[in-house]
């Protein structure tokens, strides 16, 4: 059993490199034919990020936010549950921490808590309706979660627009943050912000959970057989409500540790994609918050070499867009490489027999 297991980490491991592989390999070809400057284009996507500190901060600054939304999405993954409502989550809770870093006259160390805080309750809000919508009407996951996005979006620009328009900025913004609210900059020459150890604190949060406790092992349970887990006793229910509440509440505070490390001002004019680039981190990560950091590492570097390459050569910022689609199709693809897990575990459980028969 112990063996079986080992080739099927293996087998994760392989196939989430051979897909990051053939994506960067299609990117490859991408700049060589849009490309006057081919090498020097290539030059900037693969070592750009890391040629300046500024850069190098970036990558940081951009891990942030993705280490709340793919732990947040690992968890309710690990579940079975295909909730996307992380982004929804996400920037809803980010116009809420605004009210509050607009509003409420706090002390230093408290107000940034407060305004995290109520993005955590509004992201388990979010994504808590979908599980209950799911568990009491029996409605599609992934329909509800990405039709609730919407109405957080449109919920929150009135907000936005309405009640906390900055009328001077001449564009979509609300006014100030309070300086209490503002999280500190933790190294100059970049906006690496306090949040980072917030964010440290959610993957340890989210490994322990799923690996050490009760609950964790009942969610599990639940994402492998939901009918057995109801004939053993298991609260389905409440372990299916109770994973998406937890998942939305890490990417709702995702969204206000976003806005009070990152900005002055809530400033979005749409969706941000931080809760969707969280499902692509889950899925790399193989729904496990262990590896959700590597995911992320990854993904924030690529976004950065991108925009890197989109700013000093003449290769557009689409190619990113195509190297995460093409990452996302191989490693959800379970069909991928699967002939080849399935031959070298028959192969090991022959062996294994051998050795026992042996004896």
């Amino acid at each position: 059993m112990n063996r079986t297991k080992k080739i099927e980490a293996a087998f994760f491991v392989i196939r989430d490199v051979l897909a990051i592989g053939i994506a960067l390999l299609i990117s490859f070809l991408l700049i060589f034919a849009v490309s006057e400057d081919a090498f020097g284009s290539l030059k900037l996507f693969l070592v750009g990020p890391v040629q300046t500190v500024s850069r190098m901060g970036y990558i940081a600054e951009k891990m942030i936010p993705l280490l709340f939304t793919g732990v947040g999405v690992s968890l309710m993954f690990r579940c079975r549950q295909v909730n996307m409502g992380s982004e929804g989550a996400f920037y809803l809770a980010g116009v809420a921490a605004t009210a509050a870093a607009v509003l409420l006259p706090l002390p230093n160390v408290i107000h940034p808590i407060i305004c995290i805080v109520i993005g955590g309750i509004i992201g388990a809000l979010v994504c808590g309706l979908t599980a209950v919508m799911h568990t009491k009407f029996h409605s599609l996951t992934i329909v509800t979660s990405l039709m609730i996005n919407y109405i957080c979006l449109y919920l929150g620009q009135y907000f936005i627009n309405h009640q906390l328009w900055d009328v001077t900025t001449g564009y979509q913004a609300s006014f100030k943050f309070l300086e209490t609210a503002l999280l500190p900059k933790l190294f100059t020459k970049t906006n690496i912000h306090a949040g980072l150890f917030l964010a440290v604190a959610v993957v340890i949060f989210g490994h322990i959970l799923l690996e050490k406790s009760t609950f964790g092992y009942k969610l599990k349970l639940v994402g492998i057989n939901p009918d057995f887990s109801r004939y053993s006793g298991i609260n389905v229910t409440a372990v299916i409500i109770g994973c998406q509440l937890i998942g939305g509440a890490l990417a709702g505070m995702g969204g206000a540790v976003e806005q009070l490390g990152m900005y002055k001002r809530f400033e979005y004019s749409g969706l941000s994609g931080h809760g969707f680039d969280g499902v692509m981190i889950a899925v790399i990560a193989g729904n496990n918050p262990k590896y959700v950091p590597i995911a992320a590492l990854f993904l924030a570097y690529v976004n950065v070499g991108a925009e890197t390459m989109a700013r000093m050569s003449d290769v557009p910022p689409e190619v990113v867009s195509i190297v995460q689609s093409v990452i996302i199709m191989f490693v959800v693809a379970e069909k991928f490489l699967a002939n080849w897990k399935h031959k070298v575990i028959a192969k090991q459980s022959l062996k294994d027999l051998g050795r026992v028969e042996a004896r």
